[in-house]
């Protein structure tokens, strides 16, 4: 029957009373044996005796009252199966056939709704609530939650919230708190907020955590904000819910800061905390505030999910040193601790240790699955292994039972791409099992810029635009190609392009830490407060360095102009800016650690080798894809990036 119709369904009248004898008292004294002992299991267990002695109390005429029931309900849901469930539902109902005889309780019909639910049975969760006479705000609500938590069936959750008010059944916190994750509109949402207004709900804290969700979900971390600074009182979930939301849509520093007020505020963090912290430590390479998140994970000693996020944020942040020895440490490691680390060492340019790595795990660890396997060709690619790549990537349905995915191929188009090997990318794009989608097009155009196959580059171009016709990266790509070519015409005419369509390249943005505060550098902008020292600083480098035999290189500026005027652009990159403004503040034995929007220009690289060199300072900067750590004058890509 249609959800629309399930919804609507008049109260049917209940049948005849049976004529068996049903006892809802639980008086000792009158209670009959079986009654006594069949309540007894019911609350301890176990589950296979207490169902065995339903088929007596049936022969006997008797029905156990409504509390020992449900407390058979749970055991069920905790040890039981589905079948186990219906068997109950038969003796509830005398036979099954929906209708609850005038001796059963609400109580028992909302447990057997919520059984079902719980086992993923929701069609007969709602056939069950259909037929009961009697409905309350624990009927719908369990109904309400189910279908909002369950794939592809919110829409009709709503509808139910909706019938529900038309019953003339109030809403509780919990209703609410379920429906709000049906929300499939910033509009429905306002709709809902509005009448947890309306009904005084707005001061429950768990209505507002599920509020906050709410918002986040929708990236909208002003509204989330607003519905967390209005509350008089918090917990510590919805601590969790606003940090966690500002995390996941990318926004650390907020999440930082508000993990800092939570501990001001005496709120202990947990698991939760930790690890949405972690996540924003890791999306802003904050070091400093990693290890102190890290002295807060000391007391959950074995928590694996918490020493797993450590290692990738440790790993993300460049410090393998840190990463390798809390790694050593671990009581236990599952297969998401070697992926981790095999993946941060590759994107740390150490590709050969990652594949070490990968071999110890293939004799003393799990099992690999398809993230390692997209760690190791991931650490081929980026160390010109090509060899080894296909290698791999031949036999891990063989050794390891992986079929190939969508990221394995993309993997190996980036493997053939960075070794110049673009036809055989482009025929192994053209033999896959599956369609190409517009990433692997992407990872082609990209090592077409890199080679400089203006050609081939507007093959990849053309069919990612096919596939996603408003993709303005491509065009970029494109016209980056052209001008690298220095085919001023063909990157005037992309250039023309997506000004008519109002599109902006993304400028060169750097970040670096200084003192738990994030400092952003955008390139040819001067307005940071001491962009006056940053000037004096980067003259000074440019001249240590310029003694040491740098030369700017000029093919790296993307314009037609003249040679005096590419230099100046290239001069205040943001990279050099943050490099400059890390230098002045460098702390003895403390590498300078920048973290970056775009792919570093060959300049840029260039320069900060020879720094490195000049000032014997360790710099590692992260770009979108890796890490490059430089060192004496080296940079851990071995300038294969």
């Amino acid at each position: 029957m249609a959800a629309s119709i399930l919804c609507h369904v008049i109260a049917r009248s209940a049948p005849a009373p049976s004529r068996r004898r049903c006892l809802l008292h639980s008086d000792p004294h009158t209670a009959h044996p079986l009654l006594v002992a069949f309540s007894r299991l019911c609350a301890h267990g176990p589950l296979r005796d207490a169902l065995a002695l339903l088929p007596d109390l049936a022969a006997a005429g008797l029905r156990a009252d409504p509390v020992a029931v449900s407390r058979l309900i749970k055991l069920c849901v905790r040890h039981g199966t589905a079948s186990d469930g219906r068997l109950i539902h038969r003796h509830v109902f005398g036979g099954g056939n929906g209708a609850a005889p005038s001796c059963s309780s609400l109580f028992v019909s909302n447990s057997l709704v919520s059984m079902y639910a719980k086992f993923g049975l929701l069609d007969d969760a709602l056939r069950l609530f259909d037929g009961m006479p009697h409905k309350n705000v624990v009927s719908w609500t369990t109904v309400v939650a189910a279908l909002a938590n369950a794939r592809g069936r919110k829409e009709e959750a709503l509808r139910f919230f909706v019938a529900m008010l038309r019953d003339g059944v109030a809403p509780n916190m919990y209703t609410f708190s379920s429906i709000l994750g049906a929300c499939s509109t910033p509009r429905v949402l306002a709709a809902l907020h509005g009448s947890i207004v309306k009904v005084g709900l707005d001061s429950d804290v768990f209505v507002r955590s599920s509020l906050i969700d709410a918002y986040m979900k929708f990236g909208d971390l002003d509204g989330g904000r607003r519905v967390f600074d209005e509350m008089v009182t918090r917990d510590l979930i919805v601590w969790n819910s606003i940090i966690a939301g500002f995390a996941q849509s990318g926004d650390g520093v907020g999440a930082i800061e508000l993990f800092l007020r939570m501990k001001e505020a005496g709120f202990l963090s947990n698991q939760c905390t930790l690890t949405s912290v972690l996540r924003a430590c890791t999306g802003l390479v904050t070091l400093e505030v990693g290890r102190q998140v890290h002295a807060h994970v000391l007391k959950y000693d074995k928590d694996l999910i918490l020493h797993n996020a450590l290692i990738d944020m440790y790993c993300k942040c460049g410090s393998l040193q840190d990463a390798d020895a809390l790694f050593g440490r671990m009581p236990q490691r599952d297969v998401i601790s070697w992926s981790t680390m095999i993946s941060g060492l590759a994107q740390n340019g150490r590709s050969i240790e990652a594949l070490k790595v990968f071999e110890m795990m293939k004799s003393e660890g799990p099992r690999p699955n398809h993230i390692t396997m997209v760690g190791v060709l991931f650490a081929c690619s980026h160390a010109g292994l090509v060899e080894d790549g296909w290698y791999y990537f031949s036999s891990m349905e063989k050794l390891f039972g992986i079929q190939p995915e969508r990221e394995h191929c993309n993997c190996m188009v980036d493997l053939l791409g960075r070794a110049g090997k673009l036809d055989d990318a482009v025929k192994f794009i053209h033999e896959m099992n599956f369609q190409p989608d517009s990433v692997i097009w992407r990872t082609l155009l990209g090592a077409c810029r890199m080679h400089k196959n203006a050609d081939l580059a507007a093959y990849a171009a053309k069919e990612i635009l096919r596939l996603e016709p408003d993709d303005q990266g491509a065009r970029i790509l494109l016209s980056n190609t052209y001008a690298d070519l220095r085919q001023w015409a063909d990157a005037e005419k992309s250039w023309k392009m997506m000004r008519d369509r109002g599109v902006k390249k993304d400028p060169g943005r750097s970040w670096i830490e200084l003192g738990k505060k994030v400092h952003a550098f955008i390139a040819g902008d001067l307005s940071h407060p001491c962009s006056e020292g940053i000037i004096q600083e980067l003259s000074q480098l440019f001249s240590r360095v310029t003694n040491l035999g740098y030369t700017p290189q000029t093919e790296f500026v993307l314009q037609d102009l003249a040679s005096e005027q590419k230099e100046d652009l290239l001069k205040y990159h943001s990279e050099k800016l943050a490099i400059a403004f890390g230098m002045m503040n460098a702390m003895e034995g403390k590498p300078i650690r920048i973290m970056k929007n775009l792919r570093i220009c060959g300049d840029c690289h260039a320069f900060a080798k020879l720094v490195s060199k000049s000032e014997g300072k360790v710099i590692i900067i992260r770009d979108p894809v890796r890490f490059h750590h430089f060192q004496d004058g080296v940079c851990s890509c071995n300038d294969y990036w």
